[in-house]
């Protein structure tokens, strides 16, 4: 099963970062500078906010997360629209904030789908973008991405769209992003992508997906998974509630890995990591004894 799976692809370089393919699955952990995220983990709400969120960064890392995602707008259906200068103000001093605290190895994300967002982001010291729009929302996403030289998480987003077979939807419409991306001039080895479980979406589509990630190989590049206590989950198991959405999340982490996720996103790094460890000297092949 491991040569099934391990990718070839080449290692994913920019400025002082250098990202190994195909040897681990990493982990990406979520800090919501938002205060309404779906999973009620915002950190907007709290006066020391920004504190808090270098505190549960440096955890994240401490227990082995590689990359930090911060985002300023929650993706809920149901939430409100966020303007370009409280986005930014939201996520810049936070990225500030992190930049400084840790590690230079760390990769932080911005997690935005508007350019100008973007932009002030990367200034403040975040090192990619993950656009939930895949650079088809924001027109200048591409060239913000190609001017600065950052590799890009490309999510397929099918709210609003016509549906015929969801995982060929998909890929048609990563395939789209894609070619956006390299007609900007962003390079080939900078370029993710993500499957966008939830985002318009049905809970049928979402397992459909989860349990055929691995044709999503097509594209030629990493594959991110975010399912972190998404709804399917909460509904799967009964009507949970997003704070009990560990074990399912664990389910579909281990599940994304053996299909081949590169990366998984994921709001509780400590026993999520756990999940990789495991999977990945199963799948990959990629433990030592030093280690246990």
């Amino acid at each position: 099963m491991a040569a099934s799976v391990n990718n070839t692809f080449p290692p994913m370089s920019w400025g002082e970062h250098t990202v190994i393919w195909g040897q681990q699955t990493y982990v990406m952990g979520i800090v919501n500078a938002t205060p309404d995220s779906f999973s009620g983990d915002g950190l907007q709400t709290a006066v020391d906010w920004v504190q808090r969120a270098v505190e549960q960064a440096r955890h994240f890392v401490a227990q082995g997360a590689r990359f930090i995602d911060v985002g300023g707008e929650s993706t809920n259906p149901h939430a409100t629209f966020v303007e370009v200068a409280e986005e930014a103000a939201r996520v810049v001093p936070v990225i500030q904030a992190l930049r400084t605290a840790l590690p230079a190895e760390i990769i932080i994300s911005i997690d935005t789908y508007k350019a100008a967002v973007a932009s002030q982001a990367l200034e403040a010291g975040a090192d990619m973008i993950n656009d939930i729009w895949g650079l088809q929302h924001d027109p200048e996403m591409a060239t913000v991405a190609h001017e600065h030289a950052v590799p890009v998480i490309l999510m397929a987003n099918m709210r609003g769209s016509t549906r015929y077979e969801i995982v060929s939807d998909v890929i048609r419409f990563l395939s789209a992003s894609i070619e956006r991306a390299l007609k900007a001039g962003i390079a080939w080895e900078r370029i993710m992508v993500d499957p966008g479980i939830g985002f318009g979406t049905t809970p049928e589509e979402n397992l459909i997906l989860l349990r055929r990630l691995g044709e999503l190989r097509v594209l030629g590049r990493p594959i991110l998974l975010g399912t972190s206590r998404k709804a399917t989950i909460g509904l799967v198991l009964g009507g949970l509630p997003p704070s009990e959405r560990l074990e399912g999340t664990a389910a579909t982490v281990a599940s994304g890995i053996t299909q081949g996720a590169d990366i998984v996103r994921v709001h509780d790094v400590p026993e999520i990591m756990r999940v990789v460890k495991m999977s990945d000297a199963i799948v990959r092949g990629t433990w030592s004894q030093t280690e246990v």
